[in-house]
């Protein structure tokens, strides 16, 4: 598994967003960007960490930063997730996992005794270089935003 270190170049992706259009991180050269990985579209955890980042999007776009969620659901579900919470941000589709991958997120998880890959909820926050500068590793899904400026201080 890919281990990313705060300090590294973030690795490039091209994907599609909720609306079917191509993305690639290179396309956000120059701006700053909170790139948050999610295990699923419109559960609990996630639904709140999306929330908090819709609620305080307009802070954030204030401030330049861009906000990406990644998950390994597919355009549609995204789309419904984006349409029911008025999520004001992209949403990639990373189905192929490549991203996941990339990021040394996508983990053995276990459930009640049970064993599975899944997503690890991890937060990359990347300079107008393209450098990591922050990994937040225990995300508080319902304060997510307050985390993010708390380290760009």
């Amino acid at each position: 598994m890919t281990e990313i270190k705060e300090g590294q170049q973030a690795p490039g992706f091209s994907s599609t967003d909720q609306n079917g259009h191509a993305i690639s991180l290179d396309q956000f050269a120059g701006k700053k960007i909170v790139l948050y990985f999610y295990p699923k579209d419109d559960t609990p955890g996630c639904t709140a960490e999306a929330c908090d980042f819709r609620d305080n999007y307009q802070g954030l776009t204030a401030k330049g930063i861009v906000v990406l969620g990644v998950s390994v659901d597919d355009e549609k579900s995204h789309q419904k997730f984006a349409t029911k919470h008025n999520l004001p941000f992209t949403l990639v589709a990373d189905t192929d996992k490549k991203i996941v991958e990339a990021y040394g997120v996508w983990v053995e998880k276990n459930m009640y005794g049970k064993k599975y890959m899944g997503i690890a909820r991890k937060t990359f926050l990347i300079d107008e270089k393209g450098i990591i500068s922050h990994i937040i590793e225990k995300v508080d899904t319902k304060n997510s935003t307050a985390q993010v400026l708390e380290l760009l201080k």
